[in-house]
């Protein structure tokens, strides 16, 4: 599930050499303190908290309020856990931008070396990312990825999203849902003015549904009817004339009011 959201001002830059330095040897120690007192389980519900998150780029020293430290921290992690995954059975993939679609190639990697299957850890990072960048349209584009799994399966992502009309940036946090298509985030969070849609509501499930048969619908014929839709030009006369029928068209339509015989007008009303 989805365990929450942070909205951040949007940033540009990078960390100084230096700074990005210092913050990897801190987030590594801190990372190994926490699996020494808490296990793998510990980690990932830390790096799932958007508070304990924000809380941890700033004690490594980032800016407090900046898209940045979303990055910045991920980064500072994935390179500070790099050799010593063998020891720890973390691992980090992913990360900003292009590095962002090297995930699935990384993650298969690091299976490889500890005999893991990758692809269910393929499939949670693929679906988590899909969720929040289509399924649920809040106006932030994904642009940061990163996926944190152990040896044992668990996983968590830290993913950040932005906004460049209202220069923000909206970071996602998560942890494995019991399924991605039906409420999987525990809290979705958004400016009181902005229109959400989020089709993976429970209450969206005709949405589903319907997006999935057209998806299984010939293409063709679904290309063909948003063409229409987008170059239908209307007469200035309002009754209708023998010239604004189809003949092709209305056959269908009488064929299939034909065969369903309908009943009364409420039943023809009915009739797709």
């Amino acid at each position: 599930m989805r365990t929450g959201t942070a909205d951040l001002p949007l940033h540009g830059g990078r960390a100084p050499r230096w700074l990005f330095e210092r913050m990897t040897l801190l987030a590594r120690e801190m990372a190994l303190a926490i699996l020494s007192n808490e296990g793998t389980p510990g980690l990932m519900l830390r790096l799932a908290d958007p508070v304990w998150f924000q809380a941890f780029g700033c004690v490594l020293g980032f800016d407090w309020h900046s898209s940045g430290l979303t990055t910045t921290a991920c980064g500072a992690l994935k390179e500070g856990l790099r050799e010593l995954s063998g020891e720890t059975g973390v691992f980090v993939a992913g990360g900003k931008g292009k590095t962002s679609r090297k995930t699935p190639q990384e993650i298969e990697s690091a299976c490889w070396m500890t005999g893991q299957d990758a692809a269910p850890l393929v499939r949670a990072s693929r679906l988590s990312a899909k969720v929040d960048s289509a399924a649920v349209q809040d106006g932030f584009q994904i642009y940061h990825h990163t996926f944190f799994f152990t040896t044992d399966g668990s996983w968590a992502v830290v993913q950040q999203g932005m906004n460049e009309t209202s220069g923000m940036a909206r970071r996602y946090h998560w942890l494995p849902p019991e399924r991605f298509d039906w409420d999987p985030h525990a809290a979705i969070a958004g400016q009181s003015a902005q229109q959400v849609l989020n089709l993976v509501a429970s209450e969206g499930e005709g949405n589903r549904r319907g997006a999935v048969e057209l998806a299984r619908e010939n293409p063709l014929k679904l290309v063909t009817e948003i063409t229409q839709m987008r170059t239908v030009s209307m007469p200035r006369h309002h009754d209708v004339r023998l010239d604004d029928l189809h003949p092709d068209r209305l056959a269908r339509v009488l064929l299939s009011t034909y065969e369903r015989q309908p009943e009364d007008y409420t039943a023809l009303l009915a009739v797709p």
